[in-house]
């Protein structure tokens, strides 16, 4: 009933197959170390862009910031030159009735010189 023979066979079947566990042990153990350095480098790429994303959330702030001040300062201008034009409209009329009326003077007396001489 003893077979030397299938205990040998039982035996390098044996080996054989811890061997290959070992082997499928040690891949898992090295696919899960690569696994776990390609998440400590994920979780590090992570980090530096939400780092970049709060420089650049502070700079846009900032940018926001500039452009509201210009902006009102356009306003401001906008008023400004609009007030201007304004003056200027009246500056030019004023001076269109100052040579209207000039003119009038002048016929008034050109015309008291000249046709009213008693």
């Amino acid at each position: 009933m003893f077979n030397p023979k299938n205990n040998l066979d039982w035996e390098a079947s044996n080996r054989q197959m811890v061997a290959e566990g070992t082997q499928v042990l040690e891949r898992t153990g090295e696919s899960i170390a690569r696994s776990h350095q390609i998440a400590i480098e994920t979780e590090n790429i992570g980090t530096e862009v939400i780092s970049e994303l709060g420089e650049q959330r502070e700079a846009l702030l900032r940018t926001r910031g500039r452009l509201e001040d210009a902006n009102s300062q356009l306003d401001s201008a906008k008023s400004i030159i609009t007030k201007m034009g304004r003056n200027i409209l009246y500056n030019k009329l004023i001076l269109i009735m100052i040579i209207v009326l000039e003119i009038i003077i002048l016929a008034t007396l050109t015309y008291l010189n000249f046709f009213n001489k008693k």
